[in-house]
């Protein structure tokens, strides 16, 4: 670990003076790029110094316990760096971990309706409305990019963007089929009805990370629609985007003008392009671990909202929050940070 530690310092301080080399600085792209090394090495450099010199108070004490004068208070000195040395190889070893690139990036967030016919359209705008809710507790902002709502209220379809720094952090977890398990208002019965909604987690792409050829791009323009498919525009300003070679398909309908439409149908065709890549590598990637928290594959359950008893359980990590209510108004937090240090110990164990 501590070899690697050692490359990581040099190459940040080789870092440090390339990044402010007039003729890097002059290449924007280079710079950036550079800069951007620079920044995610930052706390691993900032944590090896502060261990360094622990290292070296520790050395100190262990000299000056040699004069009886000093001996006392440096015990005191050598003791109390002794106990901050084992903390700070723990934080160490998680800081090594090579973080997800994607991490401080927006999001396109994907939601459609399973089996369960109008249940899970209801359920679809029940999970929409929590990830609305989450986003305002962290003070990101969401824009609608398309929607396909049903009579009731409920969505057959939704796409929205999240804008934040670190909303993929947060949300890539969310990605799979989502189940939920309640009695619907029009079951006489009394019967619990089970139905799905899946959920899918994109991060927004860059120019850079992506190249599409314009000419495999179809694109295609008609009225934007509402619920039970009543015109909301009388200009022909919806824009649906077909990239030929793999017959993905972004649409969006919710901007006031044609070219809004298609710039954002356009991030979202990247962001579907980006994944799929993204996914084949995850998948070489992943071939050998067990729990695959954060690359789960999006067709499987990985969650359960079980009304009847107010328990939500998460498949991955075997977890269960019982604040029912809380956790659909948006208070996702208490699950997500056990995702995540789930997915970093199963991370950290593979590095070992």
């Amino acid at each position: 670990m501590f070899e690697k530690l050692e490359l990581v310092e040099k190459r940040y301080e080789e870092l440090t003076t390339q990044i402010s080399d007039p003729e890097i600085i002059a290449n924007t792209n280079k710079w950036r790029e550079l800069v951007k090394e620079h920044s995610g090495m930052e706390d691993v450099v900032t944590k090896y110094r502060e261990y360094k010199e622990i290292l070296k108070n520790i050395e100190e004490a262990k000299e000056l316990m040699e004069d009886p004068e000093m001996k006392d208070l440096a015990e005191e000195e050598y003791y109390s760096n002794k106990d901050k040395i084992a903390k700070v190889e723990e934080e160490l070893k998680f800081l090594l971990i090579p973080k997800d690139p994607n991490d401080d990036k927006s999001v396109i967030c994907e939601i459609r309706g399973g089996a369960g016919g109008e249940e899970a359209a209801l359920f679809a705008g029940t999970l929409f409305r929590m990830y609305g809710m989450y986003a305002e507790r962290k003070h990101w902002k969401i824009e609608i990019l398309n929607e396909n709502a049903t009579e009731l209220g409920g969505y057959k379809e939704i796409s929205f963007m999240v804008t934040g720094k670190g909303a993929y952090s947060r949300l890539k977890f969310e990605s799979g089929v989502h189940r939920v398990q309640r009695v619907p208002d029009t079951e006489s019965s009394g019967r619990i009805h089970t139905s799905a909604a899946t959920v899918a987690v994109l991060p927004v792409v860059e120019d850079v990370e992506i190249d599409i050829n314009p000419a495999d791009i179809k694109m295609e323009v008609f009225r934007a629609s509402g619920a039970g498919g009543q015109h909301i525009n009388k200009t022909s300003s919806a824009v649906r985007l077909i990239h030929v070679p793999t017959g993905i398909v972004a649409e969006c309908q919710t901007q006031r003008s044609q070219l809004q439409n298609r710039e954002y149908a356009m991030n979202m065709l990247k962001s579907r392009l980006y994944e799929i890549e993204k996914q084949k590598q995850d998948n070489e990637i992943s071939s050998t671990r067990k729990l695959q928290v954060g690359t789960g594959d999006r067709s499987e359950k990985i969650r359960t909202y079980n009304y009847p008893q107010g328990r939500i359980t998460d498949h991955r990590i075997g977890f269960s929050v019982y604040q029912f209510e809380n956790f659909l108004n948006g208070d996702l937090d208490e699950m997500i940070d056990n995702l995540i240090a789930a997915d970093r110990a199963e991370k950290l164990q593979g590095e070992e």
